[in-house]
């Protein structure tokens, strides 16, 4: 028999997630499908947590499931078209189908699986391009207004790196008192950086 697990988020109370159970549990029932868990998040609009909902995957890539049911597509993720698609694809990935109890149209079942699939798949370019553009955008802009881009360089005390590495012998026994990684440390000895200003100035020339 087919294993199907549901899912179930609702924002108000326990007794709307209770009448979504019945009707879940019934249609799978008529569906031949056995419902060996249900996944159910209570998830108020300050809450942000689904602890049910990574429950869920954490099963589904173990493979203890064929298929999960949900309500529809607003109750299984109100993270955003991308990470909806992307959650729906990590599924599809690993072979597992899903079911949209009103939302028969969209199921990754059933013969128009393959027009839905296309759709994601389109809907999916479309949303990474806009957040590419988006995001090119936000760096023209912080150019324009001559804010420095890019992840900052960590801060070192480099008093400390030459002290160990003069004490311990080596960069690789150095390394394991230090709270630097080795490849950090060997760069710093080898290019003889006694402060973080020359540190910088080598990284951003790319050395």
């Amino acid at each position: 028999m087919t294993n199907c697990v549901i899912y179930i988020r609702v924002s108000t109370t326990k007794q709307e997630a209770k009448n979504q159970e019945l009707q879940l549990v019934a249609y799978a029932g008529k569906s031949g499908w056995k419902v060996s868990e249900i996944y159910s998040d209570v998830i108020t609009g300050k809450e942000d947590k689904r602890s049910a909902y990574d429950a869920l995957f954490q099963a589904a890539h173990k493979k203890l499931f064929d298929i999960v049911l949900f309500w529809d597509l607003s109750r299984f993720s109100r993270s955003g078209t991308l990470f909806t698609l992307q959650k729906l694809k990590e599924l599809d990935n690993l072979g597992i189908a899903w079911v949209s109890y009103q939302e028969s149209y969209i199921n990754s079942m059933g013969q128009f699986k393959d027009v839905v699939i296309s759709i994601f798949a389109t809907l999916n370019k479309i949303e990474a391009e806009r957040i590419s553009e988006r995001t090119k955008a936000g760096l023209e802009r912080a150019k324009a207004e001559g804010k420095t881009l890019g992840k900052r360089p960590r801060k070192y005390d480099f008093n400390r790196i030459w002290k160990e590495y003069r004490n311990q012998g080596s960069i690789n026994k150095a390394s394991k008192v230090l709270p630097y990684g080795y490849g950090t440390i060997q760069f710093i000895i080898n290019h003889n950086i006694q402060d973080q200003e020359s540190y910088e100035a080598l990284i951003r020339k790319g050395v």
